[in-house]
């Protein structure tokens, strides 16, 4: 049940917000009462840090198939980025702006929890790609993979880009390629160009 109660959250709360839902909601969406739910958690709070950091497990697990499978570091990036998109339903409800409005403790444990995980899988990526020659060898990686952490988590700041003007699955395609043409090599440049072409 419990795991039932974290995975209907979820939809809830990536659909509609952080914020929006009620636990009424989720109760009257699995047909259960609102007392089966506080038997899993005592309050919303802690039910939105077990969904917060069940979805970031399933994304990360998600991330490391994707780096042990790709044919490249450029291509890797792209299916991740496609990945995390669909987990995260194009951000639709700005999860992570109500997150961090709202439950600002929940935010600063999973930027850092983030920050780990992309830091460590970003720096494989690049020393990969320098490797097999599709980045320039003279990259500094850990500056680069802690930029490229920082661009991404900007990108998902309301103030600088308002939902209204920019959609996420734009800004985030707009990053990647602005990131990789930054580093890469002429044969990463042809395998950049290759994949932007077929993407379109």
């Amino acid at each position: 049940m419990k795991n039932k109660i974290i995975h209907t959250s979820a939809e809830l709360f990536l659909n509609l917000g952080f914020k929006s839902v009620t636990m009424d909601d989720i109760a009257n969406t699995m047909g259960i009462s609102k007392k089966t739910i506080y038997v899993h958690f005592p309050n919303k709070t802690k039910l939105v840090e077990a969904v917060t950091f069940h979805l970031f497990d399933t994304i990360c697990n998600g991330i490391d198939d994707i780096c042990d499978n790709a044919p490249n570091p450029i291509e890797e990036l792209y299916s991740i980025k496609l990945f995390v998109m669909h987990h995260l339903k194009n951000e639709k409800a700005s999860p992570q702006h109500q997150l961090k409005k709202y439950y600002p403790q929940i935010y600063t444990q999973l930027k850092m929890k983030q920050f780990e995980k992309m830091h460590s899988s970003v720096e494989e990526s690049l020393k990969d790609g320098v490797e097999t020659g599709v980045f320039r060898d003279s990259i500094d990686v850990d500056f680069i993979s802690r930029m490229y952490f920082t661009g991404m988590t900007g990108i998902k700041d309301n103030m600088f880009f308002p939902p209204q003007q920019f959609q996420m699955e734009y800004l985030m395609e707009s990053y990647l390629e602005y990131h990789l043409r930054a580093i890469v090599t002429d044969k990463g440049m042809a395998i950049l160009n290759n994949f932007i072409n077929k993407s379109y």
